[in-house]
Formats: structure tokens, sequence, C-alpha cells
């Protein structure tokens, strides 16, 4: 197939006198880009890298893709992710992973934690802050973690993240705002272990976006491949990291990254993160691919809590979390890349009848 792989690199983005430092970190590198391209040649497709902006319009009509593999984090607006995917179903050009309204939410962390809240799954009591003053519910109890709503890659996320009273809190609150520009979540701080499970395929269908009244219906995850959960392993970081994934390990120590892969957990303990991933998964309206991120809660036998969902992780073969777990899975990259594209190409039935008009 004619695939055309959808980016935003990071050398290609705005910038600005004054800008944060970290405004563009959850962009792509020249490198990941390179490592889809090969890995989808490699299953015999046709792929062309196109930068995920306006020039879409003119560029998608001369290139006619069959598909395209889609990884665009945006530029500009609260709903950032979600305009490449609203764009291709403006042209009507199939494309990979989850659509506009999923994108939307993910990049949204309050309004994700609200659907998590009103299906009961576990997720860290939280505030969201518009204002600095803006007084602390009774119910939000120290230690909080305070990070903006809407940034992926750890941006603003250090260890002074982590705070332990009013002052604080305050003052990391001023912070945010004056950096990001954005309404702040301040969640209850989970003390314990961090692990992220990855995974591939579509839940069958036809599903609504609910949970079954059985919590052990299979149907739940059926359809979904679950990789090894992966820790990251904090005691080889330095102190000042704080015990937690911040920014920095992200991006300035990417390349050394320290990770248990499969995380050393009980089966039972495996079986409840998957559980919760698949129901992550489904009610947030997933498709393809996605990543869930949890704390175990050290201080209650290690309850899992939902942080965040990614529908578009990491792609880089050498260091992020997803290539990392299907790794440990057996698979290669290769493998990977394949299957997500092959999971679209079923979902949108391309190899029968092609759903765009002549």
């Amino acid at each position: 197939m004619r695939v055309a792989v959808l980016a935003n690199l990071q050398k290609n983005a705005p910038t600005w006198p004054g800008m944060p430092a970290d405004r563009w970190d959850d962009l792509d590198s020249e490198e990941t880009i390179q490592a889809i391209i090969d890995a989808l040649a490699s299953g015999g497709h046709e792929a062309t890298f196109l930068e995920g902006d306006l020039t879409l319009f003119e560029t998608l009509p001369k290139l006619k893709p069959d598909i395209c593999f889609n990884i665009c984090e945006g530029h500009w607006g609260d709903s950032r992710e979600a305009q490449v995917p609203a764009i291709l179903e403006m042209l009507r050009v199939p494309y990979t992973a989850s659509g506009p309204l999923t994108l939307a939410l993910a990049l949204d962390k309050p309004m994700t934690k609200r659907v998590l809240w009103y299906h009961s799954l576990p997720t860290p009591v939280f505030q969201t802050f518009e204002r600095a003053h803006e007084p602390l519910d009774p119910d939000m109890a120290f230690p909080l973690f305070v990070k903006p709503s809407r940034e992926g890659t750890g941006m603003g996320v250090t260890a002074d993240s982590i705070v332990h009273n009013e002052a604080q809190l305050r003052a990391q609150l001023h912070r945010q705002f004056e950096i990001y520009d954005q309404p702040i979540l301040v969640e209850h701080f989970i003390e314990g272990r961090e692990v992220t499970v990855g995974m591939v395929g579509n839940l069958t269908t036809p599903v609504a976006r609910r949970l079954p009244d059985d919590r052990e219906a299979r149907r739940i995850s059926r359809g979904l491949h679950f990789f090894p959960p992966l820790e990251v392993d904090m005691s080889r970081y330095p102190a000042e990291e704080g015990g937690i994934y911040t920014s920095r390990i992200k991006t300035e120590l990417v390349h050394t990254f320290h990770y248990l892969c499969p995380a050393p957990l009980p089966e039972e303990t495996v079986q409840a993160l998957n559980w919760l991933a698949a129901a992550t998964f489904r009610v947030t309206g997933c498709f393809d691919v996605g990543r869930i991120d949890f704390r175990l809660d050290a201080h209650d036998n290690n309850k899992p809590y939902i942080l965040e969902i990614n529908p578009l992780p990491g792609l880089n073969p050498g260091y992020s979390d997803l290539p990392l777990e299907a790794q440990a899975d057996g698979w290669s990259f290769e493998q990977l890349i394949i299957r997500i594209l092959e999971e679209a190409i079923e979902r949108y039935d391309l190899e029968e009848s092609d759903p765009r008009p002549a």
C-alpha cells in the first residue's frame, strides 16, 4: 500500500523569542520517522513522510495515499493532536490510531480523569486550577502533584512537582502558569512504582463506550494484545529527580533510559493492570494502539491508579516505552509498526473496498 507517514518534526517547529525551552519536546525526530518508513518498507509498503500541518490539503491529494500512519502532535491549540485526524476525515483518507474526539480528550488530562471517574476507574483525586489563588478543595490532601493539563513527554514535571504544603503548591502553580499559560492539574501524589502498559489491537465490535456490568466480562478486552508492563527503574537516576518520571529523564537522559521490562510484578497485578488498561482504552474510544500510565500505591498493597492514557505513544525504536515493551514480548520494531498499520487496514476494511469516492 502507499502509506503517508504524518508527523511533526522538531526541526520544522515554529520558534519565537521567550518560548519555553521544552515547548517542542513531544515532537518527533528524523530518526523516528526514518525508522517507521523503513519498517513499513520491510512489509512491502511504499512509505512517504509528510509534515502534518496545513500543507496536507495540498500534499495529500498529490500523493494519493491508501492510508496514513499518523503520529502528529500538532503545534497550536487545546486539541492540537486532533487537528490532523480531523483534516483526514474531511478528506476521507484512512489513518492509523485514534480519532479527533479521543485525541482531544486524552490531551486534556482533567477531562480524561473526569471520564475515568465517571466509570469508577481508579485515578488519583484531583482539582483543576485556572488561577494560582483558587482555594484548595477539602478532599485534596498533601502530598500533591502539580503538572500542566495539556502537555506530553513529561513537560513541566520535575521533582518540584511534588508539593507538601500550601506554600509549595502556590509557588508551583505560579511557576507553571507563567511558563505554560494553561489550566494546571493538581492531583493526590501516589507514592510508589511507576508502570506503563502498552497494547495494540481493537476491541471486538460493536463496542459501546462504557463498561459492561460484569467486571470480569472478557469482551472488555477481547481484540487487544497487551505487552509486558514496563517499570521505570528510578533507583538508577539521580536523587534530584525525586523518584518520578520527569521531563529531564524523558528528554536529556533518554538515551540512557533505565527500565525493567517485564516489570517484576505478581501475575495478579499484571492482570489487574491489563484489565484497567483495556477499560481505559474502551471508555476513551481508542483505536489500534495505546499506552496507559499507572502508579502503584506503596501504602495500599500496590493498588494501581491510572495517571493518563497516550493514544499516540512514542515510537522511537531505541527508547520509547511501547517499542521497548514490544521488544520484551519478542516483537521486532518492524512487527510493531506493521501490526499497527494492519489494525487500521482491517478496521477500514481496505483490503476489500476503498472507503473513499473515486
